[in-house]
């Protein structure tokens, strides 16, 4: 068996394409243009990276784009500061502080600041509690995806079983919420699980988050389970260079899995794609406007 490829590229592009429409409309029926601003603090070259394709992406798709530069030696206040006057202003529907911070400023705290409706990212704890109880919410955007792509590939989730290898708030924790609330039976397990593969065998679906390179053998993989790596990690080449990989052992796995994302190429492209959607749900709901279809959870 040889599983197909979950190509997170091309769905991206369908996504972002969905995104747009809603934009025409909403610019052309109600004069409304949905509104991201981003906050980068620092000169991190991956965070920088990171924030200008979100914003060429933002573009593209018709949104408005605000982006904000501070230096790394930005103050707490006038950090704070900037992400009130982002709250109060009409025009901005989705607010994005590019994570990681300076040490001298505290995460959780600048999160928490953020307008919960705008809190584009999922990373609130109004949001975190939201989508722990079953309610409306804004997702984080990497979960989303992958909920996405699993019900593009299998269509009902109902009764699956689920393994979701990671515990971080970012990924693993909302990604088990999504998968309950698609009714799933859902398994976390982590790094110190026992009889971690065992667990993974019995999977229909496995969804790698853990952080480790290649940790995940093909072995561990259920027959014909669908698979999705969340992992994104750098390793050294024999040349001295270096290469993208998940933390599956893409080339084991993809012998036994009936379906799996590639690294890269596979959820990354996802991630901007519903940053874009969750820009457009909150300008809905701001607006009292019914939520995009096919764009929410």
């Amino acid at each position: 068996m040889t599983a197909a490829i979950i190509d997170g590229k091309a769905f991206a592009v369908t996504v972002r394409e969905k995104v747009a429409g809603h934009v025409a409309r909403l610019v052309e029926e109600h004069g409304i243009t949905p509104g991201l601003a981003v906050v980068l603090v620092g000169e991190d070259p991956a965070s920088q990276v990171y924030v200008r394709n979100k914003g060429k992406q933002t573009k593209e798709v018709g949104m408005l784009s605000v982006e904000h530069r501070l230096a790394d030696t930005t103050s707490e206040e006038d950090l704070l500061a900037l992400i009130d006057q982002l709250n109060k202003d009409p025009k901005i529907h989705g607010i994005l502080v590019q994570l990681p911070l300076p040490d001298q400023l505290d995460s959780d705290l600048v999160i928490n600041s953020i307008d919960p409706a705008k809190d584009v990212d999922g990373f609130h704890i109004s949001n975190v509690g939201l989508l722990g109880t079953g309610q409306k919410s804004m997702v984080p955007c990497t979960p989303l995806g992958c909920l996405m792509m699993l019900r593009d590939t299998h269509g009902s989730l109902s009764g699956l079983n689920a393994v979701v290898v990671g515990r971080s708030n970012i990924v693993g924790k909302p990604m088990a919420q999504l998968l309950l609330g698609d009714s799933c039976t859902v398994t976390i397990a982590h790094s110190r699980t026992k009889d971690l593969a065992e667990v993974c065998r019995g999977a229909d679906i496995l969804v790698a988050a853990v952080g480790r390179p290649q940790m995940i053998p093909g072995d561990w993989v259920k027959p014909g389970a669908t698979v999705i790596d969340v992992g994104i990690n750098r390793i050294p080449k024999e040349d001295g260079k270096s290469r993208l990989v998940g933390d599956m052992d893409f080339a084991s796995a993809v012998q036994v899995a009936g379906a799996i994302t590639p690294v890269p190429g596979g959820v990354g492209p996802m991630t901007i794609a519903c940053l874009l959607a969750n820009t457009v749900t909150a300008c809905c709901r701001a607006n009292g406007l019914p939520e995009p279809e096919g764009l929410t959870v």
